[in-house]
């Protein structure tokens, strides 16, 4: 069985966010979800996909799932860009993908130039205040903090400046206690001349991931933020991680295009059980 990891929302190896993807072909149902998780831990980055094809005329071309190393999770934008990026470049399907999720149908289109349009539901902002104890557990006094709604699942803060969000170091298992996954923090890009409108990061103690180094699906709480505020439905953010990634964002009412590209740096094969067994006898 192929497997291949794949920088996500970058043009450059290295850089991104790297996924697991594995097409099941010709299967009709997913693997024990046991064996998907081990998989997921195994490949041990943010997220694996695991996606198999559907039978012809529904309203989906693949099943598609998303695991981190410890849980599977209920939407995940760079894993998708990257299944989405395995299955054109390796001729596996043509044309727009649509895959069947947790989230609903999501389409994911690829553009002459290579990048990939995520097609994804907007999360609904809902103000709240920000919890008690979250600005000594940050490093910063969020200036305002938005429930994100089912599917994205965090928390949304925003904070003072650029610089204050490139500078945050906040203990993972300390801010496990403040939302369902996990905080996104942002702040307006101080020079709009480098190419991207606002900057975040985003910390997701709850499923395993202490920094998540791009997140297309936090975009879709980004974008309606900095849309409102900036006055325009498409922008450029900026994820400020150590490897760091650019997610062009387009605001459309319930939806929101998530663009960008995608590397494959690794393409090796998964052992069965039967493979394991005759390599450890050295046959």
């Amino acid at each position: 069985m192929r497997i291949r990891i794949v920088d996500a929302f970058t043009d450059r190896p290295f850089s991104g966010n790297p996924a697991g993807v594995l097409l099941l072909d010709g299967a009709d149902a997913f693997p024990d979800d046991s064996w998907l998780q081990h998989v997921a831990l195994e490949v041990n980055h943010a997220e694996t996909a695991f996606a198999h094809p559907l039978p012809p005329g529904g309203e989906a071309d693949w099943a598609l799932r998303w695991f981190t190393p410890v849980t599977e999770v209920a939407m995940c934008g760079h894993a998708t860009l990257a299944t989405a990026h395995v299955l054109h470049t390796t001729g596996a399907h043509e044309g727009p993908v649509r895959f069947a999720t947790r989230s609903g149908v999501l389409v994911a289109t690829r553009a002459d130039d290579g990048s990939v349009a995520l097609d994804f539901p907007t999360a609904p902002l809902t103000r709240v205040d920000p919890p008690a104890g979250l600005a000594q557990v940050l490093g910063t006094e969020p200036l305002t903090a938005f429930d994100t709604g089912p599917y994205v699942g965090d928390l949304l803060v925003e904070v003072a400046d650029e610089k204050t969000v490139r500078a945050l170091g906040p203990d993972p298992r300390a801010l496990a206690a403040h939302s369902e996954r996990g905080v996104i923090a942002t702040a307006r890009a101080e020079d709009p001349g480098r190419g991207y409108d606002y900057v975040s990061r985003c910390f997701f103690p709850n499923v395993g991931i202490d920094e998540d180094p791009v997140t297309g699906g936090a975009h879709t709480a980004l974008a309606p933020f900095w849309s409102e505020r900036l006055g325009r439905p498409a922008l450029t953010g900026f994820q400020a991680s150590s490897r760091s990634g650019r997610v062009h964002t387009e605001l459309r009412g319930d939806r929101t295009l998530l663009t960008g590209r995608a590397v494959t740096v690794i393409d090796g094969e998964l052992l069965d059980e039967g493979a394991y067994e005759k390599a450890e006898a050295g046959l």
